[in-house]
């Protein structure tokens, strides 16, 4: 079975500059990998069948090889150990795993390699057929030569204190549309900094230093009172969106959030029923009492609220059944691909189930390419949002995005 990895097209390459490594400790797989990549054009083979063997091939580092396939389930040093003596040695090559494993396995080891930053094409399972490993090698490019990336910054909290005293922090809203018919039915608020020297900040910069300096309430307060002018906008526009925000597990645990919440959102003039509530499960519930009040009470004034990442953190079914949540948002994890990998796909229709049982509306987050459309729009989920509908924006660009996806939105809905 090829890889479930989306595979991309890509130009026609020159197979036989490529360096290729086979480990595998099984001498008649060797040879018949060996015979297979001199047949698709690789001149440049060397087959291993321990990873103390691979090992010494990766030293001097000018000669490393360029592509790895690597046998998972071998005697002395397993295939998952040799990753790390990858990792150990900076290898800057990719891997394509090549394994009798079942497929959960083989995708397991996958997201391994892919958590160490080590580029893998896919997995093949035995036995292995040419035209599925051309495809696999032909994701390979020459890397050019290397420049040092400079380390991502992160800000420190004096510094997005001051960053909200001067007004620097905004909202940019990613569109969600209605699967069936296309229609935009919403947005999701998500925080920016514009920085004076450094431009646009984004939350992963600065949220863990807002949570740890006790500036997520601010923060969160922030989010929402510019979501509500926005919302009092586009609504004053004629234009009739539900805009979500992200709470966060310490803006549950006082009570003064919630009168917070319904006063801004009267003062704004927008109806509570128009505003989504988005709480992450992983962060939810560490005392269950005022957290629970201050949903329920939520809920009560006619506020949307949103289980996201659905799946991904603990005790989820249990928070389902205790917290009167409206949405499911189906975590990207679980969509993007979900088309083409059995495990995924089990999850995301395991979690779909659950929010029709439950009545509650389900939101597929990561929807990135048409495939992933496509496999939404056979699946009976609600609401659709990613990059293959459209990436976050500013405020005052949705109502021309919109014109713009009415344009396109026929041939989504009737291909």
């Amino acid at each position: 079975m090829t890889s479930t990895t989306t595979l991309p097209k890509v130009c026609p390459i020159n197979r036989s500059t490529i360096r290729v490594l086979v480990l595998d400790d099984e001498p008649f797989m060797l040879r018949m990998l060996d015979r297979i990549l001199k047949n698709l054009g690789c001149r440049s083979v060397v087959t291993c069948e321990s990873g103390l063997a691979a090992l010494a091939q990766l030293d001097p580092p000018s000669v490393r090889p360029d592509l790895i396939l690597l046998d998972i389930n071998m005697p002395n040093m397993d295939g998952v150990e040799f990753v790390r003596h990858l990792v150990d040695r900076h290898y800057a090559g990719a891997l394509i795993l090549v394994s009798g494993e079942d497929e959960r396995v083989l995708q397991s080891v996958e997201r391994l390699v892919l958590a160490h930053k080590i580029t893998v094409f896919g997995h093949l399972s035995k036995p292995v057929t040419p035209e599925r490993l051309a495809v696999l090698i032909d994701q390979w490019s020459p890397k050019p030569e290397s420049v040092p990336k400079a380390l991502k910054r992160t800000y420190a909290a004096h510094e997005l204190h001051a960053a909200m005293v001067r007004g620097q922090l905004l909202n940019h809203y990613q569109p969600k549309v209605a699967v069936l018919s296309g229609e935009v039915v919403g947005v999701e608020s998500l925080v920016r900094w514009q920085h004076p020297k450094d431009g646009m900040v984004f939350p992963d910069q600065f949220i863990g230093s807002a949570e740890q300096g006790g500036l997520i309430d601010k923060l969160t307060r922030t989010v929402l009172t510019h979501a509500l002018a926005q919302a009092r906008a586009w609504q004053d526009a004629g234009l009739s969106l539900r805009v979500a925000i992200n709470l966060s597990m310490e803006n549950l645990t006082s009570l003064n959030f919630l009168d917070y919440v319904v006063n801004l959102t009267t003062l704004a003039g927008v109806p509570p029923q128009k505003i989504v509530l988005e709480v992450t499960e992983s962060s939810l519930m560490r005392d269950q009492r005022i957290p629970l009040e201050i949903l329920t009470r939520l809920r009560l004034h006619r506020f949307c609220l949103s289980i996201d990442d659905f799946g991904t953190g603990n005790s989820s079914l249990s928070q389902l059944r205790d917290i009167p949540f409206d949405e499911l948002k189906i975590d990207q994890s679980f969509v993007h691909g979900a088309w083409a990998n059995d495990t995924q796909r089990a999850m995301f229709d395991a979690s779909l189930s659950l929010a029709k049982q439950l009545k509650m509306e389900s939101v597929a987050e990561g929807v990135e390419d048409r495939a992933d459309w496509n496999f939404l729009r056979a699946s009976g989920c609600d609401i659709a949002q990613g990059y293959f509908i459209a990436k976050p924006m500013p405020g005052h660009a949705v109502q021309n995005w919109i014109a713009d996806w009415e344009k396109r939105r026929p041939l989504l809905i009737h291909p």
